[in-house]
């Protein structure tokens, strides 16, 4: 008795036994075959359900006739696989199963074999082939994963149905009684077979069934709906398989040959055959198939993970944490609206997508930030719900764009999700063009929409070197946006960029900016290694195309960003020098132009003079709130203003961006304050951190501040801190608290230090970390000619400008004014600080201080 013979093809130069040829009497099949794989008006899933049925007639004929005459019952004959799902390609196996009772005689019953398989054999095509009875069946299916797979199709032929329907039933109650342990074995061969053949839809040559992404995949993602643990996202699903399955019907009746693979040669002619434009068109509806399979596949295989860890948990446990938690997951907060819930980013129950058009932009931020994936569920309520947002954008939506921008790689899944969703286009209209863009090029490891992230995420590790990161940013998004329209990319992007960098609410300096880089980012890198830079007239040629050292700053970071994400030949240690070489050429020849971004001291509003005065007179710190546009909502400290709500009044639930709190803090407080030990003319000490370590505690996030000292000579100097704050969660705490906290910061009695370490503490535990560059303190020189300037550039966290001006205390300087700013997740800081005898510092003293501030950062 034959238990199981796997074959591809039949022996060379073989016949039918009993020296029948193959087209008598079964002669009709291989000419009806041909007819329909000629016939032009029955293409795409009718074409291979017809042959799939015209095979099914021939094999059933075949079992009928020559079972019957060996007197042979008891017998079934089965497809499995894809023949089993009734979707034959031209020329795709024929997966076959000749079932049996296990009462046959065992060489009868080889004989119907061979009268079955070898004139399958006889028309060269290929055959996968086994002889079991259901006991025999089963057996290998708990073996072997891929027989168990191909049963999950089986689909009876001809023969006895009750053995077919014995089967069946079978394969799905031992696949589901499996599945906990058979999935993950599913989910490596995935991963396995992805490791060798790569994601399908970046290949130039393509393999359309094995690649990840491909009909692989599809098919393992129908075993896991099957086993009724998961189930994969529906939305296009079934019509990106039929598009991959089209283009290999194409693809095989255009070769001749039983091949997956979309070689450049045949891109053409398969074009042609689907009725496309050309290679590109195909290339790019191909990696839109491959790209929603293997999202599907992301998100039911995180789905089926989520499962089995919750079944993983002992009975006991798992009792435990019912009755805590009711079944619920525990929820970690993220971001307002958004929180951490097992393993995923989702919205907060509070959250009301439908009021808030920056949820979504909130959320995938939170998410990147976080290392989490964001919720499918999530993702969906908000494109449902959520408004459009206004145009331009409001600065909150700008700067989590930027945030979610800057978290490095987790960026790449959460920005798919989005995208997967329909959320991108949306939200930048422009990015359809792009979107699985194929490149030509070999050096291209990308499509352009990928590429355009991979910079981004490149350039995230470049925020340090740069004094905007959030234009550095955005300009990696965009520098390519150009391609697919005719002409010169760089010429056609720098018009796109500043028409989106206005939509995004940039203002008109910095959307200059953004399409300088865009429309210059190759600039550096051809020139440097194409032309001669001794030459005076190549440098100045690049010095009057980027116009200032600060846009050139950017340009240098964005070319490198943009190589590494190219592929590995587009960017060494060689061309590296040489892009560092023309960099330092150029800024010499810019290095008489002001610097417009670094500030000294400006003037006091009348607003600061007011809170002065009345610092001055109650001896002790005064606060006030602003809404942007709007009077003070609260003050703390002095007289109420004029429009002020007063502590009994609860702010809204979410605030907008971009709150001012003004705090005014006298150097010589009132009696029975501790007085500052700042010498004379120098502000308050340890103002600064504490100040800053109050925001912390209560959670508000600080997106840009300024320091300023008012110092008349017959009334003593005050303290002037600008903030514009924006609560991570809920709403903003009333002034009178955040006063009354720095009033214990500043006597000593609030150890902010080890409040801030017991939350970070906490934050850790749960939360993933994400890799970002470290910190990176330096000496400005040359910015001002009455202070030192220290520059900060670090990942943005809790406590971050505490710390910063605790080291500089430390370091015995005076702050004589600062200039933060928040972009995105990095935090740009400028410190103007003076000796005990408000001086400049010493440049050995000033690297000095710049080296203890890194350290006290690392």
């Amino acid at each position: 008795m034959t238990d199981s013979v796997e074959d591809t093809a039949g022996p060379a130069g073989t016949q039918s036994p009993g020296n029948e040829p193959a087209t008598a009497p079964e002669g009709g099949y291989p000419a009806a075959r041909l007819r329909l794989l000629q016939d032009e008006t029955t293409t795409g899933p009718d074409r291979r359900a017809a042959l799939a049925r015209l095979t099914d007639d021939w094999l059933a004929g075949l079992l009928a006739r020559h079972g019957s005459a060996a007197g042979l019952s008891g017998t079934a004959l089965v497809a499995v696989g894809g023949y089993g799902r009734g979707e034959l390609s031209p020329r795709s196996d024929l997966d076959l199963v000749l079932l049996h009772d296990g009462r046959a005689d065992a060489g009868a019953l080889a004989a119907l074999a061979d009268r079955l398989w070898y004139p399958v054999w006889d028309l060269g095509l290929a055959l996968d082939h086994s002889v079991r009875t259901p006991a025999q069946a089963r057996k290998a299916a708990r073996e072997d994963l891929k027989v168990q797979l191909g049963l999950l199709d089986a689909r009876h032929l001809a023969g006895d149905p009750d053995l077919t329907a014995e089967v069946r039933t079978a394969a799905y109650a031992d696949w589901r009684e499996s599945a906990p342990k058979r999935l993950p074995e599913l989910r490596d061969l995935c991963q396995e077979r992805a490791e060798r053949q790569g994601e399908l839809q970046y290949l130039l040559e393509p393999d359309l069934k094995e690649a990840r992404g491909g009909l692989r995949d599809a098919t393992a993602l129908r075993a896991v709906a099957a086993s009724w643990l998961a189930d994969a996202p529906r939305g296009g699903l079934e019509a990106a398989r039929t598009r991959l399955l089209d283009a290999r019907d194409a693809l095989h009746l255009t070769t001749g040959r039983a091949t997956d693979r979309l070689s450049l040669q045949d891109q053409d002619q398969v074009a042609t055959a689907l009725g496309m434009l050309d290679a590109d068109a195909l290339l790019r509806q191909t990696y839109e198939s491959a790209r929603t399979i293997s999202y599907a596949a992301d998100v039911t295989w995180r789905e089926v993970g989520r499962v089995l860890r919750a079944r993983s948990l002992k009975p006991t446990l798992r009792g435990l944490l019912h009755g805590r938690s009711a079944g619920k997951g525990e929820r970690s907060p993220l971001a307002e609206g958004v929180v951490e819930l097992d393993g995923e980013a989702v919205l907060a129950r509070t959250a009301r997508p439908e009021r808030d058009p920056v949820l979504v932009l909130r959320a995938a931020a939170a998410a990147a930030q976080a290392g989490l994936p964001l919720a499918t569920h999530s993702i969906r309520r908000c494109a449902t719900a959520g408004p459009p947002l206004p145009v331009p954008w409001p600065a909150e939506a700008r700067e989590q764009l930027v945030t979610l921008l800057g978290a490095g790689t987790p960026t790449v899944p959460v920005w798919e999700a989005l995208e997967a969703e329909g959320i991108i286009p949306r939200l930048l209209p422009d990015w359809e063009r792009v979107r699985c863009r194929p490149q030509r090029n070999p050096v291209h490891t990308w499509t352009v929409d990928r590429h355009l992230v991979e910079t981004a995420v490149r350039a995230a590790a470049l925020t340090r070197r740069v004094h905007r990161p959030d234009l550095l940013l955005v300009a990696a998004l965009l520098h390519d946006i150009g391609k697919g329209w005719p002409g010169d990319h760089s010429v056609a992007g720098e018009t796109i960029a500043r028409d989106v960098a206005a939509r995004l609410g940039f203002d008109a300096r910095d959307t200059t900016v953004i399409a300088t880089l865009v429309r210059h980012h190759l600039l550096l890198i051809e020139t440097a290694t194409r032309r001669d830079l001794d030459d005076p007239a190549t440098i100045g040629a690049v010095a009057e195309a980027v116009g200032s050292t600060r846009t050139l700053e950017l340009l240098h970071a964005l070319t490198e960003a943009d190589a590494l994400a190219t592929g590995p030949a587009a960017w060494s240690a060689w061309r590296g020098g040489l892009v560092a070489d023309l960099v330092k050429r150029v800024a010499a020849r810019l290095a008489g132009e002001p610097d417009p971004d670094l500030r000294g001291a400006g003037e006091p509003t009348a607003e600061q003079e007011r809170l002065a005065i009345e610092a001055r007179r109650t001896g002790g710190p005064v606060l006030a709130l602003h809404r942007r546009a709007e009077a003070p909502t609260e003050a703390a400290g002095g007289a109420p203003t004029e429009a002020g709500t007063g502590p009994e009044t609860p702010a809204p639930a979410q605030e907008p961006v971009g709150v001012e709190l003004l705090i005014a803090v006298p150097a010589h407080p009132a009696p029975g304050r501790r007085p500052s030990t700042s010498p004379a003319g120098a502000p308050p000490r340890g103002v600064l951190p504490a100040a800053a370590g109050v925001l912390a505690l209560h959670r508000l996030t600080v997106r840009a501040a300024d320091l300023l000292l008012l110092d008349p000579i017959d009334e003593g100097p005050v303290l002037v801190l600008s903030w514009r704050v924006a609560a991570e969660y809920g709403s903003l705490p009333q002034a009178d608290r955040l006063r009354a906290d720095l009033l214990r910061a500043l006597d000593g009695t609030l150890d902010i230090p080890a409040r801030l370490a017991e939350r970070e503490r906490a934050y850790a535990r749960r939360s993933r970390a994400v890799l970002s560059p470290p910190p990176r303190v330096t000496v400005a020189p040359g910015s001002s000619d009455t202070a030192t300037v220290i520059e900060v550039r670090a990942q943005d966290a809790h406590g971050l400008l505490h710390r910063i001006g605790r080291a500089l205390e430390a370091a015995g300087v005076a702050v004589r004014s600062a200039h933060i700013s928040t972009l995105g997740a990095n935090a740009v800081d400028a410190f103007y600080v003076t000796g005990a005898d408000g001086a400049p510092l010493a440049d050995a003293a000033a690297h000095e201080v710049a080296a203890a501030v890194e350290r006290a950062l690392q």
